[in-house]
Formats: structure tokens, sequence, C-alpha cells
């Protein structure tokens, strides 16, 4: 049985890490770090607050064999005597421009790590190693790399105890390879469904989101906060904050939104995180009313540090310092606005070097360049890189694949079935004799994967024309990218439409300073850069989609493959069932078969709203005001609201309860299992909670959780949640807070009025014990 219940506002729950507010440094770690302050010069403290290089310009292949620093490090180990931190020396995708041609290979990246830590670590006299930070924000963008489904994927599984174990497999990958930074992309809602790094986000609900994002830190820490350096790596999750509310969808473009907002949608997550151990924050690119984070002290320093009592590193997103230039007028002033707020290393940028000078001329940006670099160190010390521990490189034995078996398990969940009429899923593979597979991504293996992945070994993921001609040797499977003929539809026993869209990038891409696609997309429909104004299926679907149904004698089967909500309004009318999977990763087309044909049962929940209509956009579960009824050309905009989600066979749910006392309230459900085999449930809950001093929500999701029901039996799930929660801001003695799960629903009041009061809600006919099922 699976928790979800953070307490209010989302801190740790019995059992969970308490928050680090409280938590002094060792003083041993203390001791070493303020000896080294006293022993660096100002230009190496700076040095410490620098990561300006592509790791993959840092390191190339010596003539004789093996590796060595090329020119471009060694002058900036000349200029700061050491480095902070080097991004992405083993990153391989098509921006960096490594391939499995002359990437380096996994079983060298042990020996590539200890060349850098050796170099880094003799070049200034003080033995400090460098930080090596690496994008995982779905496995280890890396030649050999372990790659899991996208986080809106993951999301539609609502399981944050396989996340945590997925997540500590990957740490371990990144680990053994002598990875220190983990930047992981955890942080950001699904706001606004025309924004292309969808695909990023834990979808559009806070306490979902928080809830992964917690499994995330927890499993790429591991549970002991001081012995990351041994049993997982330090986290840096992206991106703080709001920055999928940007305006229209646009990257990186001003968050219209307001304090209350903010607290209660962007940072629940960042809380969770805190709370977990997180060590590391990336400030986002957005402003937030005008304010770009990477110089909002009230968000940094006031909220992250003084609020939340975090105590590690924020990192700022790639170039956004010297973006600041457009605000500040000059690259220094950028600079001082960024360390004043509260960013302690850079990435990429040219600004954050010249506080050298700023600090020379400034006893206040001196102090300031002391408390970041004191941040920095401390990190360096928990991590093994200071002068007194042996320089960490690679800790553990490399070995890949350790976390497919994860990964699998996490596509399966993140399948969601939407439609299933006349019951046409599963197929019975002993009726099929002629399969037609069809659409743009019925062999595209990259469209299975997302943005940010390494080009895959030869033959290391099937797509779905291979998964379907192995689960069924003895049929014919006529796959096509476009519309089939008559002559292929002829005889067929099923229709499967592979629809959706990529976040592909091709080595011939164009790309901005910071990795995003600039300009036209070759193939990709989502992914950094890929924003889009019309959020229908791409490339005509809903045409071949009607063109398919006209012609078809047999069942349509949809399989929507996408990193973003798109309209499915179409697909939806001209097909007899609709399955979304999301970008479910390497293992995502035997998942996707292994569901169409019964092996699995898909129980996931749309983690987002499904819009009907692509004008009607942006519309979410927990806005205040309903979009029902207001547009003239789309009455009713929702076309599946989030938690939406149908299976193959029927589980119930039964005896709603629910008891407020002084500071909490408990809340039950039984989840009944009437079939023969055991069925995995998601179970969440809803509420709406009025009288208070706010306008209240349509409809907030107060807990979840994901359990197993053995056959012919029910299971109780029983959540203590604290009060603050369920009940309104401001709650007086006329505040309701109305509960739903499914179709029960249970109404309570504060404890003002009711200190003890029990509200019972349920089916309209009796249900039977467990021993009666």
């Amino acid at each position: 049985m699976r928790n979800a219940e953070p307490a209010e506002p989302l801190l740790a729950g019995p059992g969970e890490p308490r928050t680090r507010r409280d938590e002094p440094v060792e003083p041993l770690l203390a001791g070493s770090v303020e000896r080294l302050l006293g022993e660096l010069s100002l230009r190496e403290k700076v040095g410490q607050l620098n990561q300006r290089l592509f790791g993959w310009q840092a390191v190339e292949r010596a003539l004789g064999g093996g590796f060595r620093l090329t020119d471009l490090a060694r002058a900036e180990l000349d200029r700061w005597g050491g480095l902070g931190a080097l991004y992405g020396v083993f990153r391989a995708d098509a921006w960096s421009g490594r391939s499995w041609a002359d990437g380096i290979r996994p079983e060298e990246r042990a020996e590539v790590a200890a060349l850098v830590q050796d170099e880094v670590s003799r070049a200034g006299g003080h033995r400090i190693g460098v930080l090596l930070s690496e994008e995982a924000p779905h496995g280890h963008q890396a030649l050999g790399g372990t790659l899991l489904p996208t986080n809106l994927a993951v999301a539609a599984g609502w399981d944050p105890e396989l996340l945590t174990e997925a997540a500590a497999a990957v740490a371990a990958e990144l680990a053994a390879s002598g990875v220190h930074l983990a930047l992981v992309s955890a942080l950001d809602l699904l706001r606004d469904p025309r924004w292309g790094r969808a695909e990023e986000c834990f979808g559009e609900d806070p306490l979902l989101a928080a809830e992964l994002t917690r499994a995330l830190v927890i499993g790429m820490q591991g549970s002991d906060r001081g012995a990351v350096g041994r049993d997982g790596v330090a986290i840096v999750l992206k991106h703080l904050a709001a920055q999928g509310e940007a305006v229209g969808g646009r990257n990186g473009q001003s968050a219209v939104i307001g304090p209350r907002d903010l607290r209660e949608l962007h940072l629940p997550a960042v809380r969770a995180a805190v709370e977990a151990g997180a060590m590391g924050f990336m400030a986002a690119y957005n402003d937030i009313d005008g304010v770009p984070c990477c110089a909002n002290r009230d968000l940094l320093t006031g909220f992250l540090r003084a609020e939340c009592g975090f105590d590690g590193i924020v990192m700022a997103d790639g170039l956004a310092v010297d973006r600041l230039v457009a605000m500040t007028g000059d690259a220094t002033t950028a600079a001082v606005a960024a360390i004043e707020a509260g960013v302690d290393l850079s990435l990429w940028d040219d600004s954050f070097g010249l506080l050298e000078q700023a600090a020379a001329e400034d006893p206040r940006v001196a102090e300031l360049v002391d408390a970041a670099c004191r941040r920095v160190l401390t990190l360096k010390q928990r991590v093994g890189l200071l002068a007194d521990r042996p320089p960490e490189t690679a800790r553990e034995k490399l070995i890949l694949g350790a976390a497919d078996g994860l990964s699998r398990r996490l596509a399966r969940q993140s399948l969601v079935l939407l439609h299933n009429a006349d019951n046409h899923l599963p197929l019975d593979r002993r009726a099929l004799t002629k399969v037609v597979l069809a659409g743009p991504n019925a062999r595209d293996v990259t469209a299975l994967l997302g943005d940010y992945v390494p080009p895959l070994p030869t033959g290391s993921a099937a797509g779905l024309d291979l998964a379907l001609r192995q689960a069924l040797p003895q049929a014919e499977v006529v796959c096509t990218s476009g519309a089939p003929t008559a002559a292929e539809l002829s005889g067929a026993d099923v229709v499967i439409l592979a629809l959706g869209g990529t976040s592909h990038r091709t080595y011939a891409e164009d790309f901005a300073a910071n990795g995003a696609i600039t300009g036209q997309a070759a193939v990709a429909t989502a992914g950094e850069g890929v924003d889009l104004a019309d959020i229908s299926l791409p490339g005509g679907q809903d045409d071949l989609v009607a063109a398919v149904r006209a012609q078809a004698r047999c069942p349509v089967v949809a399989v929507v493959i996408a990193g973003r909500p798109h309209v499915l309004t179409a697909a939806l009318a001209h097909t007899d069932a609709l399955l979304w999977a999301g970008y479910p990763g390497p293992h995502g087309g035997h998942a996707i078969v292994d569901a169409l044909l019964g092996d699995y049962e898909p129980v996931g929940r749309l983690p987002f709203t499904a819009p009907r209509h692509p004008g009607a956009v942006p519309v979410r579960h927990n806005d205040r005001h309903p979009a029902h009824g207001v547009y003239q050309d789309a009455p009713d905009p929702v076309l599946f609201p989030f938690g939406s989600g149908l299976r193959y066979r029927p589980v119930r749910f039964d005896r709603l309860t629910a008891t407020t006392h002084a500071d909490t309230v408990e809340v039950s459900v039984e989840a009944v299992n009437p079939g023969g085999t055991e069925a995995e449930v998601v179970v969440p809950l809803f509420g709406r909670r009025t009288g208070g001093v706010v306008l209240p929500r349509l409809r907030e999701l107060l807990a979840f959780r994901r359990v197993t029901v053995p056959p012919g039996a029910r299971t109780t799930v029983v959540w203590n949640l604290p009060a603050a929660r369920c009940f309104a801001e401001g709650a007086t003695d006329r505040a309701v807070t109305d509960l739903y799960v499914e179709d029960l629903h249970a109404t309570i009041r504060p404890p003002l009025r009711h200190p003890q009061a029990a509200i019972h809600a349920g089916s309209a006919e009796p249900i039977p014990d467990s021993e009666e099922l």
C-alpha cells in the first residue's frame, strides 16, 4: 500500500525525512570548508562558482590512446586555479554532436572521470575536485545510459514508490560513472499544453507533482543525506519556479501569476524536495511578475532558504545569468543581481566570471561570493571532493541495464485506457490472423523516448511494429506510416493507429546557445523549443483516423504516443478504443503491445486535463472558474478530466467515510475487486473546499494511493490528512468540504463545528463482505 499524504504545507509525514532547517552542518565538514575559504584567493573563489564549459568540449581522445584535456579546458583551469563544476562530459545527443562514433562510451566513463578529477584537483594546489554534472531528466543522457519514461508518462502511473526504485537505479549508474550532480526536471507543472516541455512535468496537479518529486529525490540521493557521495548522487531539481505557467505556453517567458497561486501550485514540490533532502535547485529562465527567477531574492533566499530551510546550492539555468543583462544593462550588474538573489553556481555564463572585479571593489559582493563559495565547497565535501578525502571518481563498478526491469514496469504503468467501446480491448491473440498497424508512430522507436535522450545502440529498443510481430508470430502484420490501402485493410481483424507526436532531435537541427531547437524543427512536434499554437494531433492525423474509420470493416484502436496533451476529439469519435501512452521509453513498444493483448491491464490515470478543442486551452481541473458553457464555439471544452482512466476488469469503490479531529481528518474508502485475479488500483481522493476567504477551486487532489487488491476481496485505504489541507483557507464554522472518490461523496465540516463528526457515504446497494465475494 502506497502513501501520498504529506503534511500541511506539504511537509514530511510520519516516517518521512524531516525538514532540513534544523540540521546543522557537520563540525568536521564545516571546519574543512572554512579552512579552504581562508586559503583561496578571490579569483579561486569565483572559479568555484563557475561552470562555463561544455563538458564534451573539455575532453578529447589522445593520439596515443586514452583521453586528455583540451586546450580550452586547460585555459579555464589556468584562469581559475580549479573549476566549480563541469557540465555534460558524457552528454551525447544532437546538440552536443556526440554519438556512438565519437562520444564517450560507457566503459570509458571511469577513465575520463578520473582524468578530469586528477587534472582539476592539481590545478590550484588545494586539491579541490570538480563537480561533474549531467543531464538525467528521465535517465542519463549519455551513450548506454539507462532511460525511463518521461515524467508525464511516469505521472500517469501514480506510483511514487516505483519511481524511487527506478531513480535509485539511475543514480547508481551515475555514481559508478563518477558523476556528482544529476540535473533532473521535476518542479514544472503542466499548466498549458502548448508548452513544448510538457513532457518534463509530473502533470498539472501540485500534490501529485510534489509526491513524485519527493520520491525522485529520495531515490537519487538515498535515504542518508550525509552519505550521498556513496549511495547516490546529489540532485539539482529543475526549474524554480512557475516555468510551466509562462504566458501562451511560450518557453521561458513571463509567468503571469499571483503570490497565492504561486505558493499553492508551484511551490509545494519545492517544499517536498527540501524535506526529502534535495541538495540543489536550478533557477528558471522565466520571470514572475517581471522579476527573473535568477534575480528573485524573495524566491531563492526568502522562500527557499529562510522559509524552507534549504542549505544546498542554487544553480542558474544555462546562460540565464547572461540574460539578466536585458534587465540590468551590463554583465557585471547581471552577475551581482544573480548572486544577491541567491544563485551560487552559473551554467555556461560569461557574466559570473566578472564577480571577481565586482567583489574586489565592493565588500558586500565579496561577502556574497564567500557565502556562495561556502555552499559549493560544502557540497563538494559531502560528495568527497575536498583535500581531506581523495577526489571521488567512479565509486562502484558500472553495470548497465540494471534498471531495465524498472523502466519496463514504469512504461506499463504509464498507459491510460480512455475509451473501450464494446470491450474491444484486450484483443484476443488467438483470433488474430491479420493486424494492420498504421500511422506516423507505427515504426518509429525514437517517438517512444522523448526529449533529452542519447542515441540508442542499434537493436536495443523495439518500435510497435517489431513488438507486434514478436507477440503475434502466427499473424500477418501489415505496417504503414501513412493511410493503409483498401487491399491492406482487406481481411484485417483489427486496425491499430499509432498516433501522436515526437520530441526527436536530428543531428541536422539548428540549436540555440542553450541547446533548444531554434527555427523550424525537422521532425519534432514537442520538446524544448517546440511550443505550439495548435495542439491538435499534428500532420493531418485527424483526417487519417477518419479515413481509416470510413474504410475499415473491423475495430479501429488508437494508441497516442505523445509528450503533451493533444486534442483527441476526432480520435475518440472514429475509434473503438483509445490508449494514451505518453513517451513510455525504450520498453514502450512492448508495454503497449502487452496492454493491447491483455498481458497487462492498463490502470493508469491521466495526470492532466485533455481538452476537446485546441482554442480552449489552458483548462485545468483545479481552476477556480468552470470553462463549461463559456465559449460559443466550444461549450464543453474538456474531453477527459484530470484523473480519467478505464480498465479491463471491474473494480469499484465503497464505504467512503471521513472523520474530523482537532488537527487532522481521517478518510477511508474500500476498493472492491470482484474478479478472479488481483487488481492494481489507483485511488484518488478529490475535494472541493468552500466557506473560506478565497474563491474555491473547482476540485483539488487531496490524497492518492496505488494499491493491489487480491482477487475476490476488498482493501481499505486510509488517509490521515492535516485539517488545514482539507478545509478552505480562513475556514469558518460555515465551511464545508465535499470529498469524492469516483462516484462516492462525503461531506465534512471543520472541527470548530463538529469536533468528532463522522460522515459516511456509499453505494446505493449493500456490498457483501470480503468473504462473500
